[in-house]
């Protein structure tokens, strides 16, 4: 061993990693500096899926909308996410892998996998509101400044993704939900996909906190269905929580199962794997626990989730 304490055959395989995330960077902003039009040829000429769906019958998308929203952290380390070379190279190897059918982002790390080539065939979901700052005094108050509709369909993407998050005690929360209803209208007029991701919030200690009881849960639901003058379009993006079957009940709207940050990842494969099961689940949009498991092998974590499926 050497004085850092990393094996020679270790220092070997971080330093290859290295190079291929700089590789990656210097191309992005090569292009950027230099034909910033490239984002919207790439996006023009990618091949699109023919459907959302993997041959395995679901969904499986692998979200990175986090870091607009300041919330880089993963495990121990805060900015874990806030080194894009190490992430579009964990975005990469995900994207590769076999069942894997798209991705969830905001416009800067959509262009930089479109100017990598890694969306072929990939479905692409835009991230809309990404204001609603990790840890902020404004944090329900979550503003649309992302993606919009018009974007969305102008680049040949999927669909949009909201964060709705509904504090009961908060008075900015009736802008939170007409925000998310608008997003509805405007995907909907362009039979575009309105992913919306609800929770039942509330301040405690000065943060917001999602409340994660299967009651708070299907108060989220039955709010969020409604919203928006049609949900022909709308789909739901849940936790799994206790009661799986009860809380699914409480819509006919299209579900995929969000993975949050996962501390123990048997038990959370083995929830997924169950809910999975229930009618309106269609797969899985997951982020951090794929992209950055414990033991750092992103090809199993990910060849896991599909396993799932």
């Amino acid at each position: 061993m050497s004085d850092t304490g990393t094996a020679p055959a270790e220092r070997v395989l971080v330093s290859r990693k290295d190079q291929r995330a700089s590789e990656k960077v210097r191309q992005i902003v090569g292009k950027r500096v230099h034909h910033p039009e490239a984002i919207a040829e790439a996006a023009a000429r990618r091949v699109k899926p023919a459907s959302l769906f993997g041959s395995h019958g679901k969904v499986m998308i692998i979200a990175a909308d986090h870091p607009a929203r300041g919330a880089n952290a993963v495990g121990g380390d805060p900015l874990a996410m806030a080194d894009r070379g190490e992430l579009l190279d964990r975005l990469c190897l995900a994207l590769e892998r076999p069942g894997v059918t798209g991705v969830l982002a905001t416009a800067d790390i959509i262009e930089d996998l479109l100017l990598l080539g890694a969306l072929e065939g990939k479905s692409v979901f835009g991230s809309m509101n990404r204001t609603g700052l990790a840890g902020s005094t404004f944090e329900i108050d979550d503003r649309f400044g992302c993606y919009d509709a018009e974007a969305i369909a102008r680049m040949g993407f999927d669909g949009g993704k909201t964060l709705t998050r509904i504090a009961l005690e908060d008075p900015t929360t009736p802008s939170v939900l007409v925000g998310t209803a608008k997003a509805i209208n405007e995907l909907a007029d362009r039979k575009l996909i309105a992913m919306v991701e609800p929770f039942l919030s509330g301040w405690a200690n000065g943060k917001i906190k999602n409340d994660l009881t299967s009651e708070a849960v299907i108060s989220s639901i039955t709010i969020a269905s409604g919203l928006g003058r049609t949900s022909a379009y709308t789909w739901l993006k849940l936790p799994v929580v206790n009661d799986m079957e009860r809380v699914l009940s409480s819509s006919t709207l299209p579900v995929v199962l969000l993975g949050g940050e996962v501390k123990h990842a048997d038990s959370a494969f083995a929830a997924w794997q169950k809910a999975l099961s229930l009618p309106t689940v269609q797969g899985l949009v997951v982020g951090r626990s794929l992209l950055y498991p414990q033991d750092g092998d992103v090809a199993k974590a990910v060849d896991t989730a599909v396993g799932l499926l």
